[in-house]
């Protein structure tokens, strides 16, 4: 698999991560939500950019804590003042860089750090990169003046971690009083954990403890994996006019720089180790992102069945109550019994058919005005009942989701950003349920008429009007009895009756029964439609919390990943340590001698090759 795939596969990872969003307060969500940004950050800071341009000068940055003298050694460094220092905490806000006036080509750009404005003047905005063109750098070579890691200022803070993470070379400041700090160990282990290049300045190391200090510190590293790291101990001393440290004092550190600048193949080294360090660790941290969000998704998916199931039987409640008897009470049963006749009806009931049948048909036949104050009646009974059943829908649903963290967070949020109350049916449900049931009405009556029939039993139908029929087939359908008791049930039951033997008169006994099941599944559809209308209102704010199947997709980026990193060694060596001319963290050999009063030189640690004076004399040449 070629770099291109690799650079593909690692946007597809870039843009899932981007686009993970974990509101849930589920336990780590916070702190996976950081971390995914992070990753998205590395990703648009350092890797891709990396990626598209390898042969790019070397990234050195100079970070570590508050007051380490790191504006201090970059000015030595470069033999200018392209930094200010400073003594009023904290100091170093906006970002420096340093390079070679060719290599500007590299920077000005947004290849790199692409969230941060270029400047090329001083400024306090931490949201800018001031650009600083220097000769005596080595082409190749560039600098970062970050600011302190532990700033009292979180955008510091921030940005610092920011810059570590865009990186080729971590040199990492700190001194001889807070090497032991805990916040730079945890920046160091991160550098570990990335496999990092990382190089580490002991700086401002009094002369009597230059025999304990630098060996302490190496231990430290040796034991926290950072042994083949390169380690340097300036000693404490004064700084001249222009605020720059001796010359000697850095000198090692120069020259060690300078010659990663000149050998293109440890410079290209330091970037693989670093570059690949980055990507098996954003493959590493990934799926416990993913994780995260698959329990976001969990989350989501119980509250989901919580709304679900209340408009889920609110949708029952109205099938069974449309079928039970319990709409022919009050007005219903009023109307229907002005309709037929109420006080002949009851004792038909016990008598012949066939005379009921011509005794209800002549009292509904030219009673228009009845048939249409049966249909309202109907209509309203049946809106009520919708109504009640959907506000009841939603006092459930939102009751549940109070009950439960995460759907109260849900809920706060959409109130927050002016939602309706969902505790309450919508505005709109009142008007759909309206239209919903005199829709259902109307087709109803067009069923009846549209119902296949002899020429003789048309004429009977349109003789004894179609409104009137739709009335008894709507009749037929709510006259069960399971749910009245008493007097009702003899009411309701005569009811149905009536009802039936008058369209089986008008339509057959065949077709009153399908037309019956046609209307009822129609009307369980329309009601079924209408509530999953007002449970849409908690699909959109379940929607709009997080990226659906973001676990999967994110799962499956990794994957591709993988597959570029492990098929092709060529597009990126899966693992490779530099063998840097640098000097090793391996602990000073038992009595040695650095404590003397004249001791300026920066003290690299036993094991250190000659630098190459040549290139080191390209550096200072121009000074």
């Amino acid at each position: 698999m070629s770099t291109n795939e690799l650079v593909t596969s690692l946007t597809a990872l870039r843009e899932q991560l981007a686009a993970v969003r974990l509101p849930l307060p589920l336990p780590g969500a916070e702190t996976q939500q950081r971390t995914a940004r992070a990753m998205t950050e590395q990703l648009d800071d350092y890797v891709l950019p990396r990626l598209a341009s390898i042969d790019a000068p070397l990234l050195c940055v100079v970070g570590g804590s508050t007051g380490a003298g790191k504006s201090t050694l970059v000015n030595t460094l470069v033999g200018a003042r392209v930094t200010q220092p400073g003594v009023i905490r904290p100091t170093t806000r906006s970002p420096v860089l340093v390079h070679h006036p060719d290599d500007v080509r590299w920077f000005d750009d947004e290849r790199i750090l692409p969230g941060l404005i270029r400047s090329t003047v001083s400024t306090q905005d931490a949201r800018s990169l001031q650009l600083v063109a220097e000769p005596s750098l080595p082409k190749g070579l560039a600098l970062i003046d970050a600011p302190d890691v532990d700033s009292v200022v979180e955008q510091n803070r921030a940005l610092a971690a920011q810059l570590l993470q865009a990186a080729d070379l971590w040199l990492f400041v700190t001194s001889a009083a807070r090497y032991a700090d805990a916040v730079p160990w945890e920046y160091l282990r991160r550098a570990v954990e990335r496999r990092a290049a990382v190089a580490v300045v002991l700086n401002r190391v009094p002369p009597a403890a230059m025999a304990e200090v630098p060996p302490h510190l190496g231990q430290m590293m040796t034991e926290r994996g950072l042994g083949d790291s390169a380690l340097f101990a300036v000693p404490e001393t004064v700084t001249d006019e222009n605020g720059m440290l001796p010359d000697a004092a850095v000198s090692p550190i120069r020259t060690w720089l300078a010659d990663l600048a000149a050998d293109q193949t440890t410079k290209a080294a330091v970037v693989m180790q670093t570059l690949d360090g980055a990507i098996a660790n954003l493959v590493h941290q990934a799926p416990v992102v993913a994780a995260a969000a698959a329990e976001q998704a969990q989350a989501l998916d119980q509250i989901r069945e919580d709304a679900l199931a209340s408009y889920v039987e609110a949708s029952r409640s109205v099938a069974v109550q449309t079928a039970d008897g319990s709409l022919l009470r009050g007005e219903v049963l009023a109307r229907w019994h002005e309709l037929i006749g109420t006080g002949e009806f009851m004792r038909a009931v016990e008598q012949k058919i066939s005379w009921l049948r011509d005794r209800v048909w002549g009292a509904i036949v030219g009673k228009p005005p009845e048939v249409d104050k049966m249909k309202v009646a109907v209509e309203n009974g049946l809106e009520a009942l919708v109504l009640e059943e959907g506000n009841a829908a939603a006092e459930r649903a939102e009751a549940a989701w109070r009950a439960n963290p995460a759907g109260r967070a849900l809920l706060e949020r959409h109130l927050a950003d002016g939602g309706e109350d969902l505790a309450r049916a919508s505005s709109a449900f009142p008007g759909a349920v309206s239209r919903m049931v005199r829709d259902w009405q109307g087709d109803v009556i067009e069923l009846v008429s549209n119902e296949g029939m002899s020429k003789r039993s048309r004429a009977r139908l349109l003789a004894f009007g179609v409104n009137g029929a739709g009335v008894a087939l709507m009749v037929l359908i709510f006259a069960q009895t399971g749910g009245l008791t008493g007097a009702e049930i003899g009411v309701a039951g005569g009811t149905s009756v009536v009802a039936q033997r008058l369209l089986e008169a008008l339509i057959g006994d065949d077709a009153v029964r399908s037309l019956a099941t046609k209307a009822k599944a129609d009307l369980d559809a329309r009601v079924q439609a209408v509530l999953a209308n007002e449970y849409a209102r908690y699909e959109t704010v379940l929607e709009r919390a997080i990226t659906p199947h973001q676990s999967e997709q994110l799962l499956s980026a990794i994957g591709q990943v993988q597959a570029a990193r492990g098929i092709d060694e060529r597009a990126l060596p899966a693992s490779h340590t530099p063998e840097l001319e640098a000097p090793t963290m391996n602990q000073l050999p038992a009595g040695t001698d650095l404590s003397g009063a004249e001791q300026v030189e920066a003290e690299p640690l036993p094991g250190q090759a000659q630098a190459d004076p040549v290139q080191a004399e390209l550096w200072q040449g121009e000074r």
